[in-house]
């Protein structure tokens, strides 16, 4: 009879063919489970968000799902210049690449704003009538000047073509805007136009409505989303601060949200507001040295004439 070696011996025992099985069991579960993980997770899918800001929360729901992604509604807030329903925000961003099932949250624009009650501002000046409006939530939508003795008071409010009366109960959507009709002088003098430069949008507005001008159009820079623009502040204005501007005019107002380049606006205001001074400075003492030299030569004159007076005599 043959003699088995070492190896067959162990290899033929009870416990080493226990423990390889074992072995087997654990291998083969390790291999299961990161399949299954694999699968479960998805790991070598992806996707790439799409930009939902500006799209109607409908239309960014079907195309998520086409994405095998979820909207998921996470805040709403209400911005006039949108429709109810249009998506502001995103997180994740567009463009993010994500794995399948990835849950996208979005800021909504509310459908309808909650009302609040229209003061009556006839009768008060105009910087009192908007003080009372932004109390409740309201803005100027426009300021209409006709010809009064009064300059600056509001003679006339509308809300849209209805005119608001002291027996008036009218509402209207927070963040709306009233007419006013407002008084000026056949012979008022032009204003001198506001420094609105490092302004936020809401500053700004008021200062051009208590100056007696209105809001142009608002131009942002590219990329500043809706919630943002409240943040954003005016580089540029359409006329220069301290330029003379007719009662009524509108201003457009340009709004970014890099901080250097305000900073940049104002200081290049600044210098040239400096340059005029100088140049003023030096046309005023030029027309002092003229005067000066003007009254030199008329003394000279005089004395001139007296000399001749005395030789004469």
């Amino acid at each position: 009879m043959k003699k088995q070696s070492s190896f067959q011996r162990v290899k033929s025992h009870p416990i080493f063919r226990h423990l390889l099985l074992i072995v087997g069991v654990m291998v083969t579960l390790v291999v299961l489970a990161y399949i299954a993980m694999s699968v479960g997770t998805r790991h070598s899918a992806r996707r790439t968000v799409p930009n939902f800001e500006g799209v109607l929360i409908d239309d960014a729901i079907r195309t998520a799902e086409s994405r095998d992604l979820e909207i998921i509604i996470n805040d709403s807030l209400h911005v006039p210049t949108y429709p109810g329903g249009t998506v502001l925000d995103q997180l994740p961003n567009g463009n993010v690449v994500v794995k399948p099932g990835r849950k996208v949250y979005v800021t909504i624009n509310s459908y309808r704003q909650r009302m609040v009650n229209v003061p009556f501002v006839a009768g008060r000046s105009l910087r009192q009538a908007i003080n009372m409006l932004e109390a409740v939530g309201l803005e100027v939508e426009r300021i209409d000047y006709v010809e009064d003795i009064a300059t600056n008071y509001v003679l006339e409010e509308y809300l849209g073509e209805e005119m608001v009366t002291e027996e008036s109960d009218l509402k209207a959507e927070l963040g709306s805007g009233v007419r006013l009709q407002v008084g000026v002088a056949p012979d008022a003098k032009p204003l001198a136009t506001p420094l609105l430069l490092g302004r936020n949008m809401a500053e700004a507005k008021s200062r051009l409505w208590e100056s007696g001008l209105n809001v142009g159009a608002l131009i942002f820079d590219e990329g500043i989303l809706a919630v943002e623009r409240s943040r954003a502040k005016v580089y540029s204005q359409s006329v220069m601060a301290g330029e003379g501007i007719e009662y009524g005019s509108s201003v457009t107002l340009y709004f970014t949200l890099d901080d250097e380049r305000v900073t940049e606006a104002v200081n290049a205001h600044e210098k040239a507001v400096q340059r005029a001074r100088e140049v003023a400075d030096s046309l005023a003492n030029a027309e002092k040295e003229l005067l000066r030299q003007a009254e030199e030569a008329k003394a000279q004159q005089g004395r001139n004439s007296t000399n001749e007076d005395e030789f004469l005599y």
